[in-house]
């Protein structure tokens, strides 16, 4: 990285991570007087807007959407695969509201966590997967019922670009069980913003959002098989955009749902 992008890189991370104590903090006296929808707009989709601008400003990362066509008037379930943390950013205010699947100590975080834990997100103990399956089910459904998009990243934590995981099958149970289907998302950011390090590379990010895929049947065997369907669909289209290589093969995720 040279000088002048990681200067530019320090400043990012400044800028964001003041906006995010500035943003957090004012939300604490803000949302919790607002209905749901409001609340969401106001802690999440303005301040992750905001990210996304900062993130094209500053480190010249931009992106493009193929396929906005493919989404639904009605929330389901949203099938991504990870690489950065920039696709939480995206996506978080590109569908409005939505409830994500993440980790629960994300919620002790001061001020950020606070600020979360007012989103109706659904945060699992990823060391009890039989117990976070459960609470994925219950909760998820009660999100699609009141038209809440929910965003899961099935391969269960962020992958490095050239890697997939294999996709558990929390996203396409709930999304079977609540007779919706799975919109599947691939993208590169990854090849952008690293999984590990500071370092950031300017370019365009791709989302390319698929077709909705609705299960045939019901039952275990339907869920797999969506499941694996949706997969096929995301190794394929990274495949295709040059993020993955034909002969990846996937790797074990690192979590049940």
């Amino acid at each position: 990285m040279s000088t002048v992008q990681a200067i530019r890189t320090f400043v990012f991370y400044l800028l964001l991570s003041l906006s995010a104590l500035f943003w957090c903090t004012l939300s604490m006296f803000v949302a919790p007087f607002l209905p749901f929808r409001l609340r969401y707009r106001f802690i999440n989709v303005y301040w992750c807007r905001f990210a996304v601008w900062l993130t094209g400003a500053m480190l010249g990362i931009r992106y493009e959407v193929i396929g906005a066509e493919h989404v639904p008037s009605q929330p389901c379930v949203i099938l991504a695969n990870h690489q950065s943390t920039w696709e939480t950013f995206f996506l978080s205010c590109y569908f409005q509201p939505l409830s994500q699947v993440l980790k629960r100590e994300l919620l002790y975080i001061p001020f950020f966590g606070w600020a979360m834990a007012m989103l109706k997100p659904i945060a699992i103990d990823r060391s009890n997967p039989k117990a976070a399956l459960k609470q994925l089910a219950k909760q998820g459904n009660e999100c699609l019922e009141q038209g809440t998009w929910v965003l899961i990243f099935p391969e269960g934590t962020r992958m490095p670009v050239g890697q997939i995981g294999k996709f558990t099958r929390g996203g396409a149970s709930l999304a079977v069980n609540a007779n919706l289907p799975v919109l599947p998302i691939a993208h590169d950011a990854g090849a952008y913003w690293p999984k590990q390090g500071w370092a950031k590379r300017a370019g365009t990010i791709k989302v390319v959002i698929g077709a909705p895929m609705y299960a045939e049947g019901t039952g275990p065997r339907a869920i797999a098989e969506l499941n694996d369907r949706a997969f096929a669909w995301v190794r394929q289209t990274q495949i295709d955009i040059g993020a993955l290589a034909p002969e990846a093969q996937p790797l074990s995720a690192a979590a049940d749902a």
